[in-house]
């Protein structure tokens, strides 16, 4: 009878969150399966089978919004995580309630909307810089939001402005765990500071960079406020990502099946570059 209770309380308590993983994620999915199949346009739908994803290849806007996606995770990714572990080092050294206020300052660009960032961002980059043009003539900081080069850049530094501060919350947490005996022995047998960190702190930092590689991945890939309120894929689309590509193509375009096909054919590429990076990093962690 104690088994059945305990079957019973443990089905009662997994219950709601199995029905919301089913609600929320495994049937929208399966829908959007079943409309990327057709030729819905939000109103009626025809089954085509697989034309949506064969057409797919040929889409060059859809290609360049990918690549430019694709490009724009990789540099975020690796600036967001070097800057992070740069600001966690700073802050977790022994300056007082100065660490204290530096961590605060830092964190709190992630606590401001994407849509507000990209408006914050858009008066510096057109009313400051080009200000700062007029007055000095230096092209450098002409014209950042009317091309696609500095257009790229500026998406860049806002999403590097916006989480850098949360991905150092998560290296000082792992940071304050290093033993500090083991550092201490370290130092005691000839280690210098730069040697205790590559040597000590960066390996022990391995399921840190597993966490953080995969927060930033899913954050830069699934942009979509920031880059509307920030460029809106101008000029002509070539600041275009893939998150808007597929909302401009159901909601403007009302090709939702096509739409779904765009999604899901991200959705997988996404799935696959991030079970890639846990597989890989938690490798290190074994090795460890």
């Amino acid at each position: 009878m104690k088994g059945k209770h305990n079957t019973l309380y443990y089905w009662a308590f997994i219950l709601p969150s199995v029905l919301v993983v089913l609600a929320v994620i495994l049937i929208p999915l399966l829908l959007g399966i079943g409309t990327s199949l057709t030729n819905s346009d939000g109103y009626t739908a025809a089954f085509t089978g697989l034309e949506n994803y064969q057409r797919l290849l040929s889409d060059e806007q859809f290609l360049s919004s990918l690549w430019f996606t694709i490009r724009f995770s990789f540099v975020a990714v690796i600036l967001i995580n070097v800057i992070g572990l740069g600001l966690a080092l700073v802050v977790t050294q022994k300056l007082g309630k100065v660490s204290t206020f530096f961590r605060t300052v830092f964190f709190m660009p992630n606590l401001i909307g994407g849509i507000i960032l990209g408006f914050i961002w858009q008066f510096i980059f057109v009313r400051a810089f080009e200000g700062i043009a007029g007055a000095t003539g230096i092209s450098f900081f002409s014209g950042w939001l009317a091309d696609s080069t500095t257009g790229f850049w500026a998406l860049v530094i806002v999403f590097l402005w916006q989480m850098s501060g949360y991905i150092m919350i998560i290296y000082i947490s792992f940071l304050a765990n290093i033993p500090k005996d083991l550092i201490e022995a370290g130092f005691i047998d000839g280690a210098n500071d730069w040697q205790a960190f590559w040597r000590i702190k960066f390996p022990m930092l391995a399921p840190a960079f597993t966490i953080s590689l995969f927060l930033t991945l899913a954050n830069a890939f699934k942009v979509y406020d920031m880059n509307l309120a920030l460029t809106n894929g101008a000029p002509y689309g070539s600041t275009e990502m893939v998150a808007m590509n597929i909302y401009n193509t159901a909601f403007y375009q009302y090709q939702q099946g096509y739409a779904q096909s765009k999604a899901i054919v991200f959705l997988a590429l996404v799935a696959a570059i991030s079970l890639t990076q846990i597989f890989l990093t938690r490798r290190k962690e074994v090795d460890l």
